[in-house]
C-alpha cells in the first residue's frame, strides 16, 4: 500500500478497487512495472523454485520458517536481557569532579614528594 492508499484509509476514502474502471488502468500499468521489475531482477524465479521447495516438502519448508523466526525471537530477547543488565554506574558530575581533582592532587602530591626527596639528598 503506498502513501496515497495509507491515507485514503485513515480518511475514510473510498479506496480504489483493481476493477474499478476509474483505476484500473493504473493497477494493470503497475502491475506490469511489478512484473517487468521481477523479471528482470529474476525474484520471479527464486520465488518459484521456492514455492517449488514448499510444495514437494512442506514440513521441512515449514521447519526452516519457523526455526529462523523462533531463533530470530531468541536473539532478540537475548539481546535485550544483555542490554538491560549492562548498567554501568551512574556517576553525577559532581562525583566525577571530585575524582577528577583527587587524581590531580595526588599527582601533584606525588611530584612535590620527589622534589623533597631531592632536596634531602643533595645537601
Amino acid at each position: 500500500m503506498n502513501i496515497k492508499g495509507f491515507r485514503r484509509m485513515l480518511l475514510g476514502e473510498k479506496m480504489p478497487d483493481k476493477n474499478d474502471p476509474k483505476y484500473k488502468e493504473r493497477y494493470e500499468r503497475d502491475v506490469e512495472a511489478g512484473r517487468r521489475f521481477a523479471k528482470a531482477t529474476r525474484i520471479d524465479k527464486a520465488a518459484a523454485k521456492v514455492q517449488g521447495f514448499a510444495d514437494m516438502h512442506r514440513r521441512l519448508f515449514l521447519a526452516i520458517v519457523f526455526g529462523f523466526i523462533v531463533s530470530a525471537l531468541a536473539w532478540n530477547i537475548y539481546r535485550l536481557t544483555v542490554v538491560y543488565r549492562h548498567q554501568p554506574a551512574r556517576r553525577t558530575a559532581t562525583e566525577i569532579q571530585d575524582s577528577v581533582f583527587r587524581e590531580r592532587h595526588k599527582a601533584l602530591q606525588g611530584s612535590e614528594m620527589g622534589e623533597s626527596k631531592n632536596k634531602a639528598t643533595t645537601p
